[in-house]
């Protein structure tokens, strides 16, 4: 049996969002800090004659697997940028196990997740440089997605600073299952002139350092967010009343919210108690990924 190229497309959580200009081509520059989480969307191929992409899991009904899937648009754009570096074709398969339309990064975490697959595949060294301009084409949040690692982001997206250190610590996500545009939201922006963020601490390497600065920060998105689904306010509110939560708070433009906990234990035992309260929505629970 031939064993599969696997790319993992973790979920990205925007801790802080601040939205800071409305710049003239309509798109807005943000800062944010954003993490990825130990949850992710699974891309698997094999060789084959043509590429071809097959999905499945949880949220597989989703998403429709025609040529504007944002997987097999990243092929297509790999391919048409280094014709000659990947002979072959691919038949993929793409585990969903995160929501759709979620503000978690799905769609740009595997757009990403195919990138690095085409990369790695390549019979040319692809300069990452390269790489991450092509990203920034295919959406605002590829970019970081191709990273996966803590960063502040700014600009549309497309301008990353990797962080050196982060501490080690594990969130709880919750998700309505109500869809989110976020187009919507930001048409429902009141401010678009926010200040930036504060100064990271540095060496950023302490739960409680985090916290701190966290809490002068905010997601400029989650107001204008709650308005079109108010349960997103609620997630919050009880997310931030579970034992050990450093924070709670909407995560990108929603709908899923997250809690912020130093311990697997609280971790879980929050995602327990939201489970218990709502039943009907996705739960997870996952350690954040490093640098």
């Amino acid at each position: 049996m031939v064993e599969p190229f696997v790319q993992l497309a973790p979920a990205k959580i925007n801790l802080a969002l601040h939205v800071t200009r409305r710049r003239e081509d309509g798109y807005h520059d943000l800062e944010s800090l954003v993490v990825f989480a130990d949850l992710a969307d699974e891309l698997e191929a094999v060789l084959a004659d043509t590429d071809t992409l097959a999905i499945i899991g949880p949220f597989a009904a989703g998403l429709n697997n025609g040529e504007t899937n944002l997987v097999l648009r990243a092929v297509a754009a790999f391919r048409a940028r280094w014709p000659e570096a990947v002979d072959h074709g691919l038949a993929m398969r793409l585990t969903k196990n995160l929501p759709v339309a979620a503000g978690i990064g799905g769609g740009s975490a595997d757009a990403a997740a195919a990138l690095r697959l085409m990369a790695s595949l390549s019979r040319e060294p692809i300069p990452v440089a390269d790489l991450a301009d092509m990203a920034a084409r295919l959406g605002a949040d590829v970019p970081a997605c191709l990273v996966s690692t803590p960063l502040i982001a700014r600009g549309v997206g497309e301008v990353l600073a990797p962080l050196p250190q982060f501490p080690a610590l594990h969130i709880v996500l919750v998700n309505p299952l109500v869809p989110l545009a976020t187009a919507d939201v930001f048409r429902r922006l009141r401010a678009h002139d926010n200040y930036p963020l504060p100064e990271l601490p540095s060496p950023l390497t302490r739960p409680a350092q985090l916290g701190l600065w966290l809490a002068e920060t905010r997601n400029d998105l989650q107001p204008p967010a709650v308005k079109l689904v108010p349960i997103i306010g609620d997630i919050v509110a009880q997310l931030a009343q579970t034992q050990g939560c450093i924070l709670a708070r909407m995560s990108g433009s929603g709908a899923t919210c997250f809690g912020l906990f130093g311990s697997t234990g609280q971790a879980h035992q929050a995602a327990q108690v939201m489970r218990a309260a709502h039943p009907d929505h996705w739960v997870a629970a996952a350690p954040l990924l490093l640098p």
